[in-house]
């Protein structure tokens, strides 16, 4: 990211995690960095190496290195088989890189959680207090993937006269790779299918294996709006 006119005392840190609201954090960041002209770094964070991630998780990690990689940010870091704290890591990375503000998602965490865990917001302004912390509020899913549907599996849509076929095993004749929220209940392969288009997500119904069109749909989902810490 260009810094040549901009300024050089401002880094900013964007903190994402899985889910549909870490390219919501990234772009704020984006927005916020060409602003000042600063460097621009997003990290993410696995306990598990990254061999061991599912479709679903490496499907994000692709997607947010692709932002990374068009908008020129500094550097995209994704920190696998990681057994230290979130707070500690992202400590130790705003030094690194000079950090000045990291952005991060406001997360649901119960006043259980905050006791026995400790708040993740208190404990980053306790160890790095120079750093400025930009909380975004974000929605989350009640019923989706958690409910509604099953855990995502890579898989792929090929052509096939005025539909596409779903498949889970990579051809010559793929047209999309992306990944398959199978419904729960049904023993045939309905749900939904995410994928990238000309640099856009989409989400197309799948129904009995097949795409009739790729026309974006609407997931059937209640959303709740996180509250205040």
């Amino acid at each position: 990211m260009e810094t040549k006119n901009g300024r050089l005392d401002e880094s900013i840190l964007v903190c994402v995690h899985y889910g549909p609201n870490g390219e919501r954090l990234i772009r704020r960041g984006l927005k916020i960095a060409n602003m000042l002209g600063c460097p621009l770094y997003i990290l993410t964070i696995d306990t598990k190496p990254f061999d061991e991630m599912d479709a679903e998780k490496t499907f994000y990690i692709e997607h947010w290195k692709q932002l990374a990689d068009e908008h020129e940010a500094s550097e995209f870091m994704m920190l696998d088989n990681e057994k230290r704290s979130v707070s500690k890591v992202i400590a130790q990375v705003a030094r690194e890189k000079h950090v000045t503000q990291i952005i991060l998602g406001q997360t649901a965490q119960s006043r259980w959680e905050q006791i026995t865990k400790g708040s993740l917001i208190n404990t980053l302004l306790h160890e790095i207090p120079f750093v400025d912390l930009h909380i975004i509020s974000v929605t989350r899913y009640i019923r989706n993937e958690n409910g509604q549907f099953q855990r995502g599996c890579r898989a792929y849509l090929s052509k096939e006269e005025d539909h596409y076929r779903l498949s889970f095993k990579h051809s010559n004749s793929v047209d999309y790779e992306g990944i398959f929220f199978k419904e729960q209940g049904t023993d045939f392969d309905n749900g939904i299918f995410k994928f990238m288009r000309d640099k856009e997500m989409y989400k197309v119904q799948v129904t009995d294996g097949t795409v009739k069109e790729l026309k974006k749909v609407e997931m059937n989902v209640d959303y709740e709006q996180e509250s205040k810490s």
